[in-house]
């Protein structure tokens, strides 16, 4: 059985002090639903999450109590890639014909503030100051420079990108397009990530309708089919966020194994992708994402963003919304902004940043600690 998507429904990201974590999930559902022409009560399942802002399955309280099955999903930023997952999965098994995915979150102000031990980790790792995340991402990029011989440029062409697409989304947070000076003299954070290569904790929901493909059309004109939806965790040697050491044996990340068991499951390869989304935690993780999920070889990155390869204009379009850089991460809805995205340009509806042709196959990658990475394809 196949699965599609024919509703989808956002929350602009930001910041909404005036709105819970649940409201805003439940502006984003109320969306969706109405995209799919469909009443809560229509609703079999639903899947979702949220890390600060509340318990997903609490929609009931706002949507109405229908008494449908929901089930509450935290897999750090690939929640919303695992609530997919699970949906699809729930479709699949012909059990339910229609789901609800959710996510949504409301994080205070400043970094993520984890404790090692919810993360089966020594206190020592906290007191050397590696749960700050911003820590691991410049050393794993640091040391990727490295190894590939890339430079501060492409960070500084990724964040560009991301801060000049963020400008012509309307649900974006940072709507201001910066330039490569004020990227570049931007205050360090962590060597050599500056303060506009990182994202931010954030606020904003999403939701999407899917159901038996079978059954789509008779709700949308355009829906969109999910080819695959992998989700995979880290093997020994994989050095991810939160590690404690760095094995000697080196495997694969998270994310080569989901985009390669993704690719096997729709039946295509990376060159058949025509626009794609990307974990972009900070700039770093967009180099190194490009090449984990096959789109290029290592060290290759900085030739193709000089060259324009990833922007909207590009030969494959990369966080045509943002990403994470514009949007900032709402660890709930993150991964299905990356699917809601993709969907909206396959239908040909993103407006001023809308991608060249008409775009029939896109990709999405999210990743979350403690090394979870969620890859979708879709197609329309």
């Amino acid at each position: 059985m196949e699965v599609a998507i024919i509703g989808l429904g956002m929350h602009p990201f930001g910041r909404s002090p005036h709105k819970t974590g649940l409201q805003q999930g439940a502006e984003a559902a109320r969306e969706a639903l109405a995209d799919a022409g469909l009443s809560w009560n229509d609703i079999e399942c639903g899947y979702g999450g949220s890390q600060d802002g509340g318990n997903a399955d609490a929609i009931v309280n706002e949507l109405g109590l229908s008494g449908l099955q929901f089930t509450n999903i935290f897999n750090g930023c690939a929640t919303g890639g695992s609530s997919l997952h699970a949906a699809y999965s729930a479709i699949k098994s012909g059990e339910y014909r229609n789901a609800l995915v959710l996510g949504f979150d409301k994080h205070p102000r400043g970094a993520f503030n984890a404790l090692p031990a919810d993360w089966g980790i020594d206190d020592w790792y906290g007191e050397t100051g590696l749960m700050l995340t911003t820590q691991y991402f410049g050393m794993k990029i640091q040391r990727y420079m490295h190894e590939y011989d890339i430079s501060e440029q492409a960070l500084i062409s990724v964040a560009e990108k991301a801060f000049l697409n963020g400008s012509i989304t309307p649900t974006a947070w940072r709507k201001q397009a910066l330039s490569r000076e004020e990227i570049s003299t931007s205050q360090m954070v962590s060597h050599p990530l500056r303060k506009y290569m990182f994202c931010s904790p954030a606020e904003g929901a999403v939701a999407l309708v899917i159901c038996d493909a079978n059954e789509a059309r008779r709700f949308t004109d355009k829906p969109i089919f999910l080819n695959a939806a992998i989700v995979r965790t880290r093997h020994y040697g994989s050095f991810e966020v939160f590690s404690p050491s760095q094995p000697v044996i080196k495997a694969n990340s998270p994310t080569v194994i989901a985009s390669q068991a993704a690719y096997e499951q729709a039946g295509i390869g990376p060159s058949d992708i025509d626009v794609a989304q990307l974990q972009d935690t900070e700039s770093g993780a967009e180099i190194i994402h490009m090449a984990e999920n096959g789109f290029c070889n290592h060290g290759e990155q900085e030739k193709l963003l000089q060259e324009g390869y990833t922007s909207i204009t590009g030969n494959l379009p990369v966080n045509t919304d943002g990403g994470c850089l514009a949007n900032g991460e709402p660890v709930g809805a993150s991964g299905l902004r990356q699917v809601h995205e993709i969907c909206v340009q396959l239908r040909q509806e993103a407006g001023e940043r809308q991608v060249l042709g008409e775009p029939k196959t896109g990709y999405t990658h999210v990743y979350g600690a403690p090394g979870i990475s969620g890859v979708t394809i879709l197609s329309r």
